[in-house]
């Protein structure tokens, strides 16, 4: 059975960091492609980061040199480093899994088999 547990989130201020957990259960995470996507009330999943089975990173425009994500194999977890953290950050944030996805596919949601429960982030002063 696959799991995705995450932790982490919370209620932080702008410009303060955050980072994100999440533990893949029942498979072995350098296997796979393993991002997180954000969820704003009222808005539409977005991809956020991802890091393929290579070690290749990829990231949305809007949290490049902000967000980092990195992979510990020996913890089997994938891990988001959230720094100088603006309002606009707020939202659920996810973590997915997949073990055949393309690079064309990395940023759609639709195309991972494997999802955490989510764990929210709050931006505010």
């Amino acid at each position: 059975q696959v799991r995705l547990i995450e932790s982490g989130g919370g209620l932080v201020q702008p410009g303060e960091s955050l980072r994100l957990s999440c533990e893949l259960s029942g498979r072995t995470v350098s296997r796979y492609t393993m991002a997180w996507f954000r969820q704003a009330p009222g808005k539409k999943r977005e991809f956020v980061a991802a890091v393929r089975a290579t070690g290749t990173k990829h990231y949305t425009d809007s949290v490049k040199g902000r967000f980092t994500i990195t992979r510990n194999n020996a913890k089997n977890t994938v891990f988001l480093q959230m720094d100088r953290l603006v309002p606009e950050d707020t939202a659920a944030y996810y973590c997915a899994a997949d073990g055949s996805i393309i690079l064309s596919s990395l940023r759609m949601d639709s195309q991972y088999d494997w999802w955490g429960q989510g764990t929210q982030v709050t931006v505010s002063s």
